[in-house]
């Protein structure tokens, strides 16, 4: 019979939503789990996912490529690795239809696991694509260190910001008509961000990619927006204003230069870092539909599905999709934001998770496991496992309390632990 909820902490099992999120701090009582020690005989019960920053400090989370850029909305690794560990062994495969950022492909090469990803975003596709990508160290140093050098010599030189100043370009770049760009970023940033891009398009490099996901998180960084809102900027700050990251009057960004060769060097290294750990584990990525997309033979599944109503998984990334014209399938984004979480809207999300795992469902060989993390604060969750046809084994909620910047709020994700019957 499946347990509704997992007991973290030796007493009896909570009956309310409220008494949930009170036994979950609870759990910080016992010693919170170190993922490398999890094996596939670790009772669940034994499990305390409520990580705090001395427990599990950023560095961790956000090690080696899994910062390679940021993105809103994603699962830590270390979460992943418990149930990758619990769950599957070398050599199966694992799919995440929702992949996001990579997490669960990245963190399954790890360990020698083979895993597919899908995905609706292009730029998530392209994302996850350059991390789990089999480098040539050298020949991915020897091309960031070449691509920088060439936008120095072209945008920093005395002699050329003196021919862009007159209005006379040396090299054939396009000056764009898009008018989010021109909105978006004061002139030397954009000349500048134009320019690299030209020599992604223009040079043999064999990485271009990798180039393209330096260029976009230097974008995001140079955007006309405080420091302090990042993620989701309204409207452009054109003047000085009062920063409540570094409490200080500061003032907007012009430039792109130190951005994007902050972000090559950072890229170089946190490449380096994972090429010395990664397995030959097979790590494929589509840009598809999960509905309808045809997976291969899988094992299991490991996701964090889109939340509903709440994040616009496309616009977090609008100016890649400028910048990069990357294809924009917004429309069928599951859960969007600009949706809403209206009753209908919420029934629809429903519909469309449903239609995602009955198709994991169809590819999984045998009574494979499928691990849901998710924030189901309208408890959507336990109708779509039923209407799934899976057997929910546990249910385990689990503390969040490290968000960092203005997004600091605390709140409860469920980690549901399904199998096909």
């Amino acid at each position: 019979m499946a347990e509704p909820i997992i007991d973290l902490f030796e007493s009896h099992p909570p009956v309310t939503r409220k008494e949930e999120k009170k036994a979950a701090v609870y759990s910080y009582a016992k010693r919170p789990t170190i993922p490398s020690e999890v094996t596939p005989d670790t009772p669940l019960e034994y499990l305390n996912l409520n990580w705090r920053e001395k427990d599990l400090p950023e560095k961790e989370r956000t090690k080696h490529v899994h910062r390679l850029h940021p993105y809103l909305g994603k699962f830590i690794p270390q979460l992943v690795e418990v149930f990758l560990r619990k769950y599957f062994r070398a050599g199966q495969v694992v799919l995440d239809p929702f992949c996001g950022s990579g997490t669960t492909l990245v963190q399954a090469n790890e360990l020698g696991i083979n895993a597919v990803g899908y995905d609706i975003s292009a730029f998530n596709v392209l994302l996850t694509r350059a991390k789990v990508q089999k480098y040539d160290v050298d020949k991915v140093r020897r091309e960031i260190l070449d691509a920088l050098d060439k936008l120095r010599s072209l945008t920093q030189t005395k002699s050329q910001l003196k021919l862009w100043d007159e209005g006379v370009l040396e090299l054939n770049i396009p000056a764009t008509d898009n008018q989010y760009l021109k909105r978006w970023y004061a002139p030397q940033a954009l000349r500048e961000l134009l320019t690299y891009r030209y020599l992604i398009e223009k040079e043999d490099y064999a990485y271009k990619d990798l180039l393209k996901i330096i260029l976009s998180r230097a974008a995001r960084s140079a955007r006309l927006t405080t420091h302090y809102d990042l993620d989701f900027p309204k409207s452009p700050q054109t003047e000085p204003y009062w920063c409540h990251k570094h409490s200080r009057i500061c003032y907007p960004t012009t430039e792109a230069f130190k951005f994007i060769t902050r972000y090559s060097l950072d890229t170089r290294r946190r490449i380096e870092e994972f090429d010395a750990i990664r397995t030959d584990a097979v790590a494929e990525v589509y840009h598809a539909d999960s509905r309808t997309a045809r997976f291969p033979p899988i094992d299991g599944v490991i996701t964090s599905p889109p939340y509903v109503g709440l994040i616009d998984y496309h616009d977090q990334h609008a100016y890649a999709y400028h910048l990069l014209g990357l294809e924009d399938r917004r429309c069928a984004e599951i859960g969007a934001a600009a949706n809403g979480s209206s009753s209908q809207a919420k029934r629809q999300y429903q519909m469309d998770i449903v239609a995602v795992f009955r198709n994991c469902v169809k590819a999984m060989r045998g009574n494979g496991w499928l691990i849901v993390v998710v924030h189901d604060s309208a408890n959507l969750y336990p109708e779509i496992a039923s209407m799934c046809g899976v057997e929910q084994i546990a249910v385990l909620e689990r503390h969040v309390n490290r968000r960092t910047g203005r997004r600091s709020s605390e709140f409860f994700e469920s980690i549901f632990i399904w199998r096909k019957t």
